[in-house]
């Protein structure tokens, strides 16, 4: 009998701007050589780090637990990595008060992506804390099991901060840029872009709103249950996600 994958818990962020063609989001493309999810595109995110519970923070942690379904701890290890790896993977800090562009420099980012740098250090260098209130919980996704490695996922979303302007910087992804959700669905559905089903749901769900300030408002009414899709993977390869509502996506054949 197998070992049991772990399921360890994550977050990730979709970081929002008003476009001249609707709404748009930051989205990377996965390196190759990533172990889970290579060459998807996706939002900004990772798993929770041991030390993401204890950064500073201004909020109401407690809102955010009770949205969540979890304890204040867990709450604040969630935001604290939604807001980490936001910064890891953009360069964008959602802090209070405001980080202004000299707050923090591309060296500084690549240090506290690599470990080199604490990000509660480089918050206090700055006496700057996690803004609690710039993430709002938006879904909950579990990786199938069958999956090598897997993630109890919270999805966030989140308006990028005046003066802020993310930057394809991190050593996880090819690319990374602005993107109209429609334009990002419109790619996936020609084959052009590779998308795992809780960013296509995530992007569909989001683009019905409209604008940032939709999004915001429609954020506490979302359903924050865990889904648990299905995985089956069939001997040429092909792999077929099947989510509870009984709706089947197709994913691109393992290598």
């Amino acid at each position: 009998m197998s070992t049991p994958v772990p399921v360890r818990d994550a977050a990730t962020v979709v970081l929002l701007r008003d476009g001249a063609d609707g709404l748009e989001t930051w989205l990377l493309t996965r390196v190759t050589q990533m172990a889970f999810a290579a060459g998807m595109t996706v939002f900004p995110g990772g798993r929770v780090d041991d030390a993401d519970a204890a950064l500073p923070m201004a909020g109401d942690v407690a809102a955010v637990a009770a949205r969540l379904g979890c304890p204040d701890e867990l709450a604040r290890a969630l935001v604290g990595a939604a807001v980490r790896e936001t910064f890891e993977e953009t360069g964008v800090l959602l802090s209070v008060p405001p980080a202004t562009p000299t707050m923090s420099s591309p060296e500084d980012r690549a240090d506290v992506e690599s470990g080199r740098l604490a990000f509660g250090d480089l918050l206090a260098r700055h006496d700057l804390s996690v803004d609690v209130s710039a993430v709002a919980p938006w879904s909950r996704w579990v990786t199938p099991e069958g999956e090598s490695r897997r993630y109890d996922t919270r999805f966030f979303v989140g308006t990028l901060p005046e003066g802020a302007e993310p930057a394809d910087v991190t050593t996880e992804s090819s690319a990374a840029a602005w993107l109209p959700i429609g334009t990002a669905l419109e790619q996936a559905q020609r084959g052009e872009r590779k998308i795992l089903p809780p960013t296509m749901v995530t992007l569909l769900a989001i683009q019905a709103c409209g604008t940032v300030d939709e999004v915001l408002r429609a954020a506490p009414a979302q359903a924050m249950d865990p889904v648990r899709p299905t995985l089956r993977v069939d001997d040429d390869g092909s792999v077929t996600v099947t989510l509870p509502d009984g709706a089947v996506h197709s994913l691109p054949g393992r290598p």
